[in-house]
């Protein structure tokens, strides 16, 4: 499948690699399919993160929506004691505090509360928009970033190991969810700060990590084998679709 090749349809699950956005990768993997061919992808990681990707190919990405609106389930490492203007460690540090004598019991205790929905704000590096313009074009411009109210659903979330100041974690949750939000909410709970410092995606809905190819695997991929791929995701799509979110 090049270029010329046979229209395409289906589905990809791609482990996005760290320091790519999924813009990227999509622009990358367009390259394989006939020119026009619509790609598209069912949910945003930031750069900084991992982990599943699920790309739509051609008629496919019609289930985009449906698609993006079902749960996730994350892993990765909060680091307490600092905040950033990003909600992460790439951004630039705007507050530190010493973090107090924690165990791994107290912090499960804390992640259990803050199961259900929790209200903030969304985070000013994010594309969540105002007035037609996403909050990172103010934030990047250093204009005064407006707080636009957000929901997150909390289903579940594990405290699994406390090496301070680093807290890894298991979350599963609703889509719309910012990661970096419930980080910044914890570490506001717990009177010192937190941020982001690795973050990788485990499932979107059905779709496991555990199924994904890395990015480089997918570009390498034999025509042949790259059609038989899209071929074999349809009827897991469909059963997607016929469940919902």
């Amino acid at each position: 499948m090049t270029a010329s090749g046979p229209p395409a349809a289906g589905m990809l699950l791609l482990d996005k690699p760290a320091g790519w956005t999924s813009h990227d990768c999509v622009a990358v993997l367009r390259k394989r399919f006939p020119r026009d061919t619509k790609v598209g992808h069912t949910g945003t990681l930031d750069p900084l993160a991992t982990g599943l990707l699920v790309v739509l190919v051609g008629p496919c990405t019609k289930l985009q929506a449906r698609l993006q609106g079902m749960d996730k389930t994350y892993s990765g490492a909060i680091r307490l004691g600092v905040k950033t203007d990003t909600g992460d460690v790439t951004g630039k540090i705007t507050a530190e505090r010493p973090v107090p004598a924690l165990d791994l019991a107290r912090l499960s205790s804390e992640l259990a509360a803050l199961v259900g929905t929790v209200e903030s704000a969304a985070p000013a590096y994010s594309a969540v928009k105002h007035q037609g313009r996403p909050l990172y074009e103010y934030a990047r411009r250093g204009l005064e970033v407006p707080v636009k109210a957000r929901s997150a659903v909390v289903r579940s979330w594990e405290a699994l190991s406390w090496d301070a100041p680093e807290l890894t974690h298991r979350l599963r949750c609703a889509s719309g969810t910012y990661v970096r939000t419930l980080a910044e909410v914890l570490g506001d709970r717990l009177g010192c700060g937190g941020t982001v410092s690795s973050l990788r995606r485990e499932s979107v809905g059905p779709f496991l990590l555990a199924d994904a190819l890395p990015l480089d695997v997918v570009r390498a991929l034999a025509p042949v084998e790259l059609a038989r791929r899209l071929a074999d995701s349809l009827p897991a799509l469909e059963a997607a679709f016929r469940a919902g979110p």
